[in-house]
């Protein structure tokens, strides 16, 4: 059996979960509702405080799926109890970032500032980082797979470059560095 499938998931006091005929789960905590399609082939059942996901059989698609749905039910679950953010470093000589009503306002070195409208479900905010005082986006919401995609759709909007480092970053990510040109010594010149 899925090592992950078969651990329990702690159900919190104020969360419900519903389950309908056709796979649809709907979890409901104190930060909002969250529903999803599942194969209706896998179970999913409350046992006093816990929640457990099964599978029918050892075939192979019920095998990829027990594990696949027991950790989104997790995530489910977590995400209507305390949510979840994601925060992203803005950085580079210029770079600012601001929020303004639901629209997160960046300008990354383009010649015009760039708009993201937030979805529903999603709350920007942005601080300066105490230490370094670069602006620092942070994501907030239920939905952790929403916020990943937000989050990412944002760094492409400037990846960080790896020779100075700028542009958008997730929190503590580490971008390598190169070294740039040696300049001046060897190479084609006068004799």
């Amino acid at each position: 059996m899925s090592r992950i499938g078969r651990r329990p998931i702690p159900l919190p006091a104020g969360v419900t979960l519903t389950r309908t005929e056709d796979g649809t789960l709907s979890v409901k905590g104190p930060k909002g509702l969250l529903t999803r399609q599942f194969s209706p082939d896998i179970t999913i059942r409350t046992e006093g405080a816990t929640v457990l996901v099964e599978r029918p059989s050892d075939s192979k698609e019920h095998r990829s799926l027990h594990g696949l749905i027991r950790t989104l039910t997790a995530n489910m679950i977590e995400g209507v109890t305390n949510g979840y953010t994601r925060q992203l470093e803005v950085i580079g000589v210029g770079f600012r970032a601001a929020v303004q009503g639901k629209v997160l306002v960046l300008s990354v070195g383009y010649s015009h500032s760039v708009e993201v409208q937030a979805r529903e479900g999603i709350d920007f905010s942005v601080a300066n980082d105490p230490v370094s005082r670069n602006p620092v986006v942070t994501i907030t919401g239920i939905d952790k797979e929403r916020i990943g995609q937000i989050a990412a759709e944002i760094r492409k909007l400037r990846k960080p470059e790896p020779y100075k480092g700028k542009g958008i970053r997730y929190k503590g990510e580490n971008v390598r560095r190169k070294q740039g040109k040696a300049g001046g010594k060897g190479g084609k010149g006068k004799k």
